[in-house]
């Protein structure tokens, strides 16, 4: 599988519109050569670097296997988890100091629907179900 944006490049710095800084909206994402058995699709944008340890932006599931890009702003084709900024829309970057990588993940799952998903175990039931990934990464710094 592959991800990619029109609005950042692998390891490239994230404009300040998709941040806390602008008007943070979520990028565009687009994903390719899904395996064939793919039932449906998780999302994730997580912060390694934040000061409290990883700081989740965005978790959301249930995006149909026939979905294969998100638009910039969105809507979002799924259902969207509580985020680490207590709202379950997307939470752009916004560190409070240095630059800190964003990693967006999409993951193939072998399962159309993922049942009880919250923060607390959105991974665990993600990667029960995962057959395939691809990571896209960011930067951002204030």
């Amino acid at each position: 599988m592959q991800l990619e944006s029109n609005d950042f490049e692998q390891n490239g710095m994230i404009p300040p519109k998709f941040t806390c800084k602008g008007e943070d909206i979520s990028p565009h994402l687009k994903w390719m050569n899904p395996p064939k058995n793919t039932k449906s699709y998780a999302l994730s944008c997580n912060d390694p670097d934040a000061p409290i340890g990883n700081w989740i932006h965005w978790y959301v599931y249930d995006i149909p296997a026939d979905v294969n890009e998100i638009a910039q702003g969105g809507p979002v084709p799924g259902k969207e988890v509580k985020n680490d900024f207590g709202k379950t829309e997307y939470g752009g970057p916004c560190p409070p100091r240095g630059t800190h990588r964003y990693f967006f993940r999409v993951y193939a799952l072998d399962i159309k629907h993922l049942e009880g998903v919250e923060k607390g175990n959105f991974m665990d039931k993600v990667k029960e179900h995962a057959i395939d990934s691809a990571e896209l990464m960011g930067k951002f710094s204030k």
